[in-house]
């Protein structure tokens, strides 16, 4: 099991980036939140991930964080989850905003995030409310305290800014959706999809 890398960032491209080590370069998948905290290409970075071995496939997913890989692990135990909605999951909301949607039975929240239906929030919360710990405690599933949500909009920008787009091109892309009470990922996506048309 291959479960933290240590090495340069070669390359990186929503979703996928490559981490040379030692002269190896590992293809991996990585959540928007950890692409957005990456820095610029040829500069080191710990990565902390998670194997999942298919018959047809072996795949390395990346994550910035114990708290974000752990969340990613409890996830693929819920009935119906696969690695993509889990991914998915953790790269529109940090590990203590999905504990409060979770705690508080939040099934329209949990709709919010791209492929989370009303039958998958529902599932969702009655597996995951033992599995997560209380929101009062402030911690994340990790055992680590986490910090205040960082503002979406800015997250938004910063991950533009890592697929290549300048800043002043960024934040105008994602002006037009401030104040929206959706996911991160959503925003780049419509903002992605509106550049395109």
């Amino acid at each position: 099991m291959i479960g933290r890398l240590r090495g340069t960032l070669i390359y990186k491209q929503a979703p996928d980036i490559v981490v040379d080590v030692g002269g190896v370069g590992y293809e991996l998948l990585a959540s928007m939140t950890t692409l957005i905290d990456l820095p610029e290409i040829n500069n080191e970075v710990v990565i902390f991930t998670h194997l999942i071995v298919r018959e047809d496939a072996q795949t390395l997913y990346a994550f910035s964080s114990e708290s974000e890989r752990a969340l990613f692990r409890t996830l693929l135990k819920v009935n119906g989850v696969g690695p993509k909605m889990a991914l998915a999951i953790v790269s529109g909301m940090t590990a203590s905003e999905f504990g409060l949607l979770i705690h508080s039975g939040d099934v329209t929240g949990l709709t919010r995030l791209p492929g989370v239906g009303k039958k998958t929030a529902e599932r969702l919360i009655i597996e995951m409310r033992d599995r997560l710990p209380k929101q009062e405690d402030q911690q994340d599933i990790s055992g680590q305290t986490e910090t205040a949500p960082r503002n979406i909009e800015d997250e938004a920008i910063a991950a533009l800014l890592a697929l290549g787009y300048k800043p002043a091109q960024a934040s105008k892309m994602v002006s037009s959706y401030a104040g929206e009470k959706t996911s991160v990922e959503q925003i780049v996506r419509n903002a992605l999809k509106a550049s395109l048309s």
